[in-house]
C-alpha cells in the first residue's frame, strides 16, 4: 500500500467534519495522491467509511486495538510503512497524534480545527499547539485564536471553509407552501430549544406553520417532551437521521439554524445551495456565509424575538424567499465549490512545505 496524503480522523459518522473529508477525497485525483484514511476511534456508527472506500481509498480502523498505548504503536507502525508526504488530522482530536506519529519522519503534520476555537483542558491545549501548522474552517476560531494571549495556539493559521456538492444540493422547483427545514444533531449547543419557543410565539400570533427536523443526538427525548409540553406536536416533527437533504429541501419554503456555537455550518451552506433562504443565528462563520438582508436573515444569538420576527417576515413574503434563495444559490456557485475545497486545502499543505510533485 502506497501514500501520499494520511488523513487521520477520530470517527466517519454522519456529520460534518466527515462530509467534508470525503468531499475532499472525491475531489482529488486518487491515482495522483494516493490517499489513506485512518480513523482512530472505536465508534461502530462509521458511515463515511463504504463511501470512501468505494472511491477506492483503504480506510484503516485503529479502534480496535485493546488500547491506547497499541494504537499508538500501531499508527507509528502504519506511517513508517507507508511513509506519507503529508498527514493531515482532520479531527481536532488526533491533532496532537498526527503531530506525534509524524516526527522523526519526512511527513508533514497538518492540524484541524472545525468549530469554534476552545483550548480549556490540557488535551485540548496540546491540539490547539500541535502540529504548528493548522487549518480551520472558520473566520471566527482564526480570530479567537489569533486574538487569544495562550501560548497554546499554532504558528500558524490557515483558513479553508467547507464546500458543497452543488450537483447534488442544487435548485428544485419551490413549493406552493413548504415547510420549515431544521437540519442539525440534538446537541444542546445546536440549541433547538430557540426555534421551538419561536414556534409557540408564532402559533399565538395566529400564524400557521410546520417545522421539520433532520439529525440524531443526545437530547431528541427531551426536545420531544419540550414539545409535548408546550404543546406544538401537530407543528414540530424529528425525522432522525436522513440522507435525503436535498430532497427535504426541496419541499421547504426555508430553513431555520439556531445555534450558540458553530464553525462553517453545512446546512446553511447546502440550504443555500439549493436556493432556499435561511434565518439563523450569527453563531461561528454565519455571518460571513449568509448575506443579511440578501440571501436569508441573521439574528444575535440572545434575540428570540428577533428569530420568531425573521422566520414571520419569510412565512408572510413567500416571494422574499424566493428571492433570497435565488440570491443564495448565486453565492454558492460562487464560493462553496468542491474545486475550491480542494485547492486551498492543498495550498495550505504547500505552505507547509509540501512539494506536489
Amino acid at each position: 500500500m502506497n501514500c501520499r496524503l494520511l488523513y487521520l480522523v477520530g470517527q466517519l459518522g454522519l456529520g460534518g467534519l466527515e462530509r467534508q473529508l470525503f468531499y475532499l477525497i472525491r475531489s482529488m485525483d486518487r491515482r495522483r495522491y494516493k490517499p489513506v484514511v485512518v480513523v482512530w476511534g472505536n465508534s461502530s456508527d462509521d458511515q463515511y467509511a463504504p463511501l470512501i472506500r468505494a472511491l477506492e481509498v483503504p480506510v484503516v480502523l485503529l479502534g480496535t486495538r485493546p488500547t491506547r498505548l497499541a494504537k499508538l504503536r500501531d499508527l507509528r507502525s502504519l506511517v513508517s510503512d507507508l511513509r506519507p508526504e503529508v498527514i493531515h488530522s482532520y479531527s481536532f482530536y488526533t491533532n496532537i497524534l498526527a503531530w506525534w506519529a509524524a516526527r522523526a519522519t519526512v511527513a508533514i503534520p497538518i492540524g484541524s480545527v472545525r468549530g469554534n476555537w476552545d483550548v480549556g483542558k490540557m488535551m485540548e491545549r496540546l491540539c490547539g499547539r500541535w502540529p504548528p501548522g493548522q487549518i480551520y474552517n472558520s473566520f471566527r476560531a482564526e480570530q479567537e485564536a489569533k486574538h487569544s494571549t495562550t501560548i497554546f495556539r499554532p504558528r500558524r493559521i490557515y483558513v479553508v471553509t467547507n464546500g458543497i456538492d452543488l450537483d447534488r444540493f442544487s435548485p428544485r422547483p419551490y413549493p406552493d407552501r413548504g415547510y420549515i427545514l431544521a437540519v442539525g444533531s440534538l446537541f444542546r449547543v445546536k440549541r433547538w430549544d430557540r426555534l421551538l419557543r419561536a414556534v409557540v410565539y408564532l402559533a399565538g400570533k395566529g400564524l400557521e406553520l410546520e417545522v421539520r427536523h433532520a439529525g440524531s443526538g443526545p437530547l431528541r427525548e427531551e426536545l420531544e417532551a419540550m414539545v409535548a409540553e408546550l404543546h406544538v406536536e401537530h407543528m414540530f416533527r424529528f425525522l432522525g437521521n436522513r440522507h435525503d437533504i436535498p430532497d427535504l429541501l426541496a419541499g421547504a419554503a426555508f430553513l431555520v439554524h439556531s445555534a450558540e456555537h458553530e464553525g462553517c455550518p453545512n446546512a446553511i451552506m447546502e440550504a443555500m445551495a439549493c436556493g432556499r433562504a435561511v434565518v439563523a443565528t450569527d453563531a461561528g462563520d454565519v455571518p460571513y456565509l449568509i448575506d443579511d438582508g440578501k440571501t436569508g436573515f441573521v439574528v444575535p444569538k440572545e434575540d428570540e424575538a428577533a428569530l420568531a420576527d425573521r422566520i414571520a417576515t419569510l412565512l408572510n413574503n413567500r416571494e422574499l424567499c424566493r428571492r433570497m434563495g435565488d440570491a443564495g444559490r448565486t453565492k454558492a456557485e460562487q464560493v462553496f465549490g468542491l474545486d475550491r475545497l480542494r485547492s486551498a486545502t492543498f495550498a495550505a499543505y504547500q505552505a507547509e512545505g509540501w512539494k506536489d510533485s
